[in-house]
């Protein structure tokens, strides 16, 4: 029985080859025959296990198949639910984010690019401003300290021109060039006191005691203290014969230590009128006891 099914087994796995072989050995042997080969009854069920046998390889193809399609299935059916899935997470996480922007009052997309816009207007403005208002501020001291500059320089310019024409009167012999010097001096700076007693020591050189006592007056107007504005103002008294005034302003000239000196005033000759007189005579002797401060 055993002996059967292999050998139908290896009929089925290789019919040609067994076949041949199986016909060789009927031919050898069947002269040996004393009891029929076959039996009706086991060919039978040789043929039902084999028909059995390939429809349960069938049936099993069919399983593995089906196996096989269905966990293809359910991979494809959980990757379609992963990308639904997150696709509706998405949709949600939108939703939320425009309900906030509807509690906080922004109504859409383009309504936060016109604040985010009118935000940074509103830095750029400020800073604008700020920067604005610095620049006008630097503008302003810079004009400041142009016209300070300047002014500067125009008062460099007329102390130079003055020290030009105080050298050159220093060097002129000639009263009247002198004193036209002195007149451009004053032209240049109309309070310089040092020119008006300059130009009043000129007057009294030309006999105009008169118009240095005016010269006088204005430098005092301008310098209450200038020691040289008196001197000349006493010289012009004692020119006028008016040696009270003279006597007066002359008093407030060398009672100073820093004033002019007695021998200066005794040779000095707008003073010739009042050297015999007491009250100088006695304010020079005054001036001579008087010690010198260091």
């Amino acid at each position: 029985m055993r002996t059967l099914i292999f050998l139908t087994i290896l009929c089925l796995i290789s019919p040609m080859s067994y076949a041949a072989q199986v016909h060789d050995k009927e031919t050898q042997d069947v002269e040996k025959l004393t009891e029929p080969m076959y039996n009706p009854f086991v060919e039978r069920y040789v043929m039902d296990e084999l028909r059995q046998l390939r429809v349960d390889m069938n049936t099993m193809h069919v399983d593995m198949t089906k196996e096989v399609v269905n966990r293809e299935l359910t991979a494809t059916t959980r990757a379609v639910g992963y990308a639904t899935d997150t696709v509706t997470y998405f949709f949600y996480l939108i939703a939320g984010i425009s309900s906030v922007l509807l509690l906080v009052g922004w109504n859409s997309i383009r309504e936060i690019r016109d604040k985010v816009l009118n935000l940074a207007d509103n830095k750029v403005n400020k800073v604008i401003s700020e920067y604005e208002a610095r620049l006008e501020k630097f503008e302003q001291e810079l004009h400041s300290k142009s016209i300070g500059i300047n002014r500067a320089q125009k008062l460099l310019s007329r102390h130079q021109d003055i020290h030009s024409l105080w050298l050159k009167a220093g060097q002129e012999q000639i009263l009247s060039n002198r004193l036209n010097i002195y007149d451009q001096i004053l032209e240049i700076d109309s309070e310089n006191t040092e020119a008006m007693t300059y130009k009043a020591d000129l007057a009294l050189e030309m006999n105009e005691p008169q118009w240095a006592v005016n010269l006088c007056n204005q430098a005092l107007a301008i310098d209450p203290e200038n020691k040289h504005a008196f001197y000349q103002l006493a010289g012009a008294y004692a020119l006028l014969n008016q040696p009270n005034e003279a006597l007066f302003n002359l008093e407030k000239v060398i009672s100073d230590a820093e004033g002019i000196a007695a021998e200066e005033v005794i040779n000095d000759p707008v003073f010739k009128s009042l050297l015999d007189n007491p009250q100088f005579q006695q304010l020079l002797q005054t001036d001579k006891d008087t010690p010198s401060k260091s």
